[in-house]
């Protein structure tokens, strides 16, 4: 599959006019099509299919709009599960426990870890924002600052995040947790649907697909070859994805290939908080929204971990100064990293059943910590990053400014 091109600004304009995104309040689409067949019977076809009320979840294929990137989106039932491994599992971690019994809501799961081939799109909104900036078309202020979608800044030295290269259908590796968020607030504001990274216990219960065994494959490391890119078969670098076998129901790389970001942070004590609440907890309840830079989670290990670090349970914490060392900016990126283990880390997106009320939507999205929003302003003052306000009425005002035809 060929890697998209674009040409440069302002002849990319016309292409990449919907490369970019925010939804506003209002602006995300409560209609719950595509991925939802209303109707007592179940939808015909092989593909997954999840009652809910009122209809059917089913698998669906996105467009990402103005291109001809597609992925697919695989329907997670709901349920309870216990989380975290047992006291004796091998290979465990203190933070891995104590367990404790969490209920999820049913969601879409990215089938596989977001790829170069749709992330580069992203990439690609840089110019067209800056663009923006530059016409006046959609002028950023004081006002309407906080309801922006940034677009990551050019690489500091692409060989560092290609070096395991940039196949298309190579997983996307060495972005920020915040790179992440706006990633998937820039996918919602293009589809009109509402788009997030997985909190850890939706991920762990994704992953595991109704298992207890520490992989989903089964309780022996020698099944994980079978689904997983480590470092015994993964000859020392990202594969394509979507060639091992999924689990259960559906999914792709959970284990290996490319470490994922959850939205959590790591903290001190493992599940203590959540085992100390009354059982079972609500996923949206066991959720530790960061307060701090790092440690933030990453799961499913990656092509360079043993099968240890690639269980179902296994965490990571994220090091953000460590993991961009190399940086030479001040202040130092806050969309890339720049080495290992980050040349192992991407992302999978969810989109929710339930949508969360109007307020909440953003949080999943935005910087969180001061650090991180003094990091982008600083950035944007000095022409390195680029940011847009952008919504439906955004084509007519193009056209308006004579961006496109």
């Amino acid at each position: 599959m060929p890697s998209i091109r674009f040409v440069a600004v302002p002849a990319c304009v016309s292409l990449l006019v919907f490369l970019l995104g925010h939804v506003p309040a209002k602006g995300v689409s409560t209609d719950p099509v595509p991925g939802f067949v209303t109707g007592d019977a179940r939808p015909a076809g092989d593909g997954p299919a999840i009652r809910v009320p009122g209809g059917w979840m089913v698998a669906y294929d996105e467009t990402i709009p103005g291109t001809d990137v597609t992925f697919r989106m695989i329907p997670v039932p709901g349920g309870a599960f216990r989380m975290g491994s047992v006291a004796d599992e091998e290979g465990r971690s203190d933070d891995e426990g104590p367990q404790f019994e969490v209920t999820v809501a049913p969601v879409w799961m990215g089938q596989c870890e977001v790829t170069w081939r749709e992330y580069k799109a992203y990439m690609a909104a840089c110019d067209l924002f800056k663009t923006l900036q530059a016409t006046g078309a959609r002028v950023v202020n004081e006002a309407n600052q906080a309801d922006a979608i940034t677009a990551p800044s050019a690489l500091y030295d692409p060989t560092m995040t290609f070096t395991n290269g940039e196949d298309p259908l190579q997983p996307a590796v060495t972005m920020s947790q915040f790179a992440a968020r706006q990633y998937t607030g820039w996918l919602s504001g293009l589809t009109g649907r509402f788009y997030r990274l997985p909190s850890e216990a939706e991920w762990e219960h994704a992953c595991r697909a109704g298992t207890t065994t520490p992989w989903s494959s089964g309780a022996e490391a020698d099944t994980l070859a079978e689904v997983a890119w480590f470092v015994d078969t993964a000859d020392d670098t990202t594969h394509q994805v979507g060639q091992k076998k999924p689990n259960a129901w559906g999914l792709h790389d959970m284990h290996g290939n490319a470490a994922e970001w959850v939205v959590d942070e790591l903290l001190e004590g493992g599940y203590s908080r959540q085992a100390a609440l009354p059982q079972p907890v609500a996923w949206a309840a066991a959720i530790e929204w960061p307060l701090n830079l790092s440690p933030r989670i990453v799961r499913g290990g990656a092509y360079y971990d043993e099968p240890a670090e690639c269980r179902s349970a296994a965490r990571r914490g994220s090091q953000d100064e460590e993991w961009k060392e190399v940086d030479p900016n001040y202040p130092k990126s806050p969309w890339w990293y720049t080495e290992e283990p980050a040349l192992g880390v991407g992302m999978r997106v969810v989109r929710p059943l339930e949508l969360p009320a109007p307020t909440d939507r953003r949080r999943w999205w935005d910087p969180d910590i001061e650090s991180i929003r003094d990091d982008v302003a600083s950035r944007m003052n000095e022409g390195r990053g680029a940011r847009a306000i952008v919504d439906p009425q955004l084509p007519a005002d193009a056209r308006a400014a004579g961006l496109i035809p």
